[in-house]
């Protein structure tokens, strides 16, 4: 994917900077990077033509971090992308609960020494 991106950017001339920018009826660049209101606009008619008829950009927000977990994402990395200012925040935003039956703690190899008499 990202050199297909890379392929895209080279072609269009975007050596840095926001991928993803403003165009205008006159189909030039307008602005260094689009704004909420540019994807709120935009992605609901790409949302329905992909058969996700109510899909709003906070839902693919929740989706990229959840994706980002499922993928071994630690949840302080997640936190910062998503800039929520605590970890609870972030917890609650993708649903994590407590796995008792595999537990993290379970993973950490400790043996007791024997004592020597």
């Amino acid at each position: 994917m990202k050199a297909a991106i890379d392929a895209w950017a080279s072609v269009a001339g975007i050596g840095e900077g926001a991928i993803f920018r403003p165009v205008n009826r006159a189909n030039r660049v307008q602005g260094s990077h689009m704004g909420e209101k540019v994807i709120w606009q935009i992605l609901p008619r790409y949302a329905r033509a992909s058969g996700i008829p109510h899909l709003a950009p906070h839902d693919a927000r929740r989706t990229c971090a959840k994706l980002c977990r499922a993928a071994g994402g630690k949840l302080e990395q997640i936190q910062l992308l998503l800039g929520h200012p605590s970890i609870q925040t972030t917890e609650r935003y993708l649903g994590t609960k407590q796995d008792l039956a595999h537990a993290p703690n379970d993973e950490i190899q400790l043996c007791l020494a024997t004592a020597h008499t």
